[in-house]
Order: C-alpha cells, then sequence, then structure tokens
C-alpha cells in the first residue's frame, strides 16, 4: 500500500468532499465495486475523461496493464455519441485524454480531435507511445491544428529499460518525437512507467530530460499497474510505491525537488497522487511549494484566517492541486501565473514565455488486485468513457473485468 508510513497517514487530511456528477448511469445494486456507470454511491464527478478510440497498438509491451494489440477501432460516431454524454453528465468537461491501444493509428483521430473541440471541451490530450510522432513529422503538424497536449510514454534514457518495459530499445524514437512535437509548437508531458528494479535508478535522470527538453511542460510517474500483460512478467508484491518514487527523486536529483514540495492532490482520494510545481528561470528551478505555504490557503487542511491574499490563492491553489489541472492550458497557465506575481517573481511579458516558465511534478499510483481500495475508488475522478454511456473509475476498468466485458461486446458487434 505504501512505503511511507508518515506520508500516507498525513495524506489523509487532504481528503476533500466530492462534487456529484449531473447524471448517474447504473442503479445501486450489488454494491460498490460491481455498479459502476457511476453509480449513485460514487463520490466524485469526472475531472479527466478517457476514451479508448483504439484496442490496437503498434508495439506489444510487457508491461501493458490494457493487453492491447490487435483489436478493433471505435468509429466517429461511437465517440460523438461519448462525448455528448460526457456533455450531460458534467456540464462543460475540463479534460479529455484520447487514449487507446495506440490512438495515433487510428485512421480517423483528426476527426475524433475536431468533434471534441467543436463541443468545446476545454483542454484534449493526447496519450501515445510517440511512434508516429517520430516517424511522420507532417501528422504532428496536422495535429497542431487541434492544439493537444502529448502525453508521451517515456520510461526513462537508456536502452535496457525500454527493451525490459516496452520490448525494444525506443530512446531514439522517444527523443525525435518529442523534437518534432517542439516545431509543430505542441506541448508535451512525459509519462514513466516505474518499475522496481528495472528504471527506478532513472527517475531522477527523467526529470532533468524534461526540464531540458524545449516542448516539455512537466514528468508524470506512474508506478506500474499489476494488471493485463504486467503480471506475466513481473512480481505484484515487488512493487515501487508512490511516496518511493518521492524520496528517489529527491534523492537522484541532490534535493532539486523534495518530498516535502509535494502535496497530496485532493479530488481523488489524497493516497492516489501528488503533485508540486516549479518556477523555471535561467536553469534555476524553484518548487512554488519552498515560496509559499500551500496548506495555508486550502481550507480542507486548516481553517485559518489569512491576509487579503488568501482570496485570490486559494481558489487558485485549489484548482492547481487538481487531476484538472493541464500544463501548458489557459486556465493552469493563468493560475501559475497568479502565484508568481503575488509573489512577486520576475515573469516574461509574453503568453508564450509564460507558459515555458512552469513546470509540473506528479506521481500517480493506480490500484490493482494486490492493492485495491474500495474508499479510493469510490473518490475516483479519472474515469472510462464508454460506448453504452457509463463511466468506470479506471483503476476499476482495468481490475475488475469491466475491460473484458467491454471489448467483448464491441468485438461481438464488429463480428456483425
Amino acid at each position: 500500500m505504501s512505503s511511507d508510513a508518515e506520508w500516507y497517514l498525513n495524506s489523509l487530511k487532504y481528503n476533500k468532499p466530492g462534487s456529484i456528477p449531473h447524471d448517474f448511469a447504473t442503479a445501486v445494486e450489488d454494491g460498490c465495486p460491481f455498479d459502476c456507470g457511476l453509480c449513485p454511491e460514487h463520490q466524485q464527478h469526472t475531472c479527466v475523461g478517457l476514451i479508448e478510440i483504439t484496442t490496437r497498438c503498434n508495439l506489444a509491451c510487457p508491461t501493458c496493464f490494457a493487453n492491447a494489440g490487435p483489436g478493433y477501432d471505435l468509429s466517429v460516431a461511437q465517440v460523438e455519441a461519448m462525448l455528448d454524454r460526457f456533455i450531460e453528465t458534467e456540464g462543460q468537461p475540463e479534460v479529455l485524454q484520447i487514449s487507446g491501444g495506440e490512438p495515433t493509428i487510428h485512421p480517423q483521430l483528426l476527426d475524433i480531435l475536431a468533434a471534441a473541440k467543436k463541443r468545446d471541451i476545454r483542454h484534449l490530450v493526447l496519450n501515445t507511445n510517440g511512434l508516429r510522432l517520430a516517424q511522420d513529422p507532417d501528422f504532428v503538424r496536422e495535429l497542431s491544428v487541434y492544439r493537444p497536449f502529448i502525453y508521451l510514454q517515456f520510461d526513462g534514457v537508456s536502452a535496457q529499460t525500454y527493451e525490459n518495459l516496452r520490448g525494444q530499445d525506443l530512446c531514439g524514437i522517444k527523443k525525435m518525437a518529442l523534437d518534432h512535437v517542439a516545431e509543430a509548437g505542441l506541448h508535451a508531458g512525459l509519462v514513466a512507467t516505474i518499475v522496481r528494479g528495472v528504471n527506478e535508478n532513472e527517475i531522477g535522470e527523467i526529470l532533468r530530460y524534461g526540464l531540458e527538453h524545449p516542448s516539455v511542460l512537466g514528468v508524470c510517474y506512474q508506478p506500474v499497474t499489476f494488471a493485463g500483460r504486467c503480471l506475466n512478467h513481473h512480481d505484484p508484491l515487488h512493487r515501487v510505491t508512490l511516496p518511493q518514487v518521492l524520496h528517489d527523486l529527491e534523492n537522484q536529483t541532490e534535493g532539486l525537488f523534495m518530498v516535502k514540495d509535494f502535496r497530496p492532490v485532493p479530488c481523488p482520494h489524497p493516497t492516489c497522487s501528488a503533485s508540486t510545481y516549479a518556477y523555471v528561470d535561467d536553469k534555476q528551478v524553484m518548487p512554488l511549494t519552498r515560496l509559499l505555504d500551500v496548506d495555508d490557503y486550502l481550507d480542507f487542511v486548516t481553517n485559518r484566517v489569512l491576509v487579503d491574499a488568501s482570496a485570490v490563492i486559494k481558489p487558485v491553489l485549489e484548482a492547481l492541486w487538481s487531476m484538472a489541472a493541464v500544463m501548458g492550458s489557459e486556465k493552469t497557465t493563468n493560475n501559475l501565473t497568479c502565484v508568481a506575481c503575488n509573489l512577486n517573481l520576475n515573469l516574461p511579458s509574453s503568453v508564450e514565455s509564460l507558459v515555458e516558465h512552469f513546470f509540473s511534478v506528479h506521481v500517480h499510483g493506480f490500484m490493482d488486485a494486490h492493492n485495491f481500495d474500495l474508499k479510493r475508488l469510490m473518490k475516483c475522478c479519472i474515469h472510462q468513457l464508454l460506448p453504452d454511456g457509463r463511466a468506470v473509475p479506471f483503476c476499476a476498468y482495468n481490475t475488475l473485468g469491466y475491460r473484458e466485458q467491454v471489448r467483448q461486446e464491441q468485438e461481438a458487434l464488429v463480428g456483425r
């Protein structure tokens, strides 16, 4: 569950009351976690909606929790119906992640992005392994029309790491993909799957690479989820935990980022994830939590009466420590700028320069059968959107048979 009891227990005080969605898709019959849809027992709306537009993939990663490979694509009409249902349950959705499989091999990906833009979904995120982005710069330029944030699988900087986790050396591919993203004027976040005995010694190097690349605005570390193909290759009791990533990051960066710089994210269950932000200027990296006591401004932590600045800073910090915060988006950049201005940091004048002066670091520990916690599940705000109108918490989808159920249903439709 955790390698640091103090971190685990301290994080519980960050639990923030949830907001229910506008509509539920299922009733309470068998009890949590068997009625997902969402059902009325669920305690949080959808901060991040995720659509797997394809189950096909151009890799066969040993760590794939989705067991992606040969499969099927959703039609544009199916995705449009799912988007309309997302709007029905959320009003104006904050974040949509387009995922897979590998979404860049879907033949109508651009049409799907256009459909999401047409519905005024605020932030589009494209999850990708980067193969097509590296091999097809013209495609990246086409993507830039829709301004998705590129959520790039990036597990390390060594050939051995990729051979262990992805089945082949992808170092050059990842770097080329990021170069093409930068050339197209897009921004990216590095998403690292961390596996004990494989790449936990590269946590610091991943961060430094992200800080140095012009397209990268943050890093997200995800301790491996023991589901899908991963169960065939790794021992689920031999795992990296969320606080271990934080401690390794501090040690491997010589304190560039420290455990005390991070705070749990309160909109899911607070033991799920931790985040921090830094202001970057002339190669100097300053975590904002060293300049500002974030806890003083979050009313679900303290009840202090503060100076007038709290009226401005408090809602901004609550928006930043949220799963709906997307680096590079106008809203998140404005919120970070507000904090920096209140701290009297020397900010550039142009919006483009402002975006590149902020950097996020996030750690998210998804659940599997070996560390499953119903309290965490009932507070989940990352939901898999399904063709039948349901929204299933991500960890339940990967662990409790929902994924297999949907795949069987969709394959039967394709077969007809």
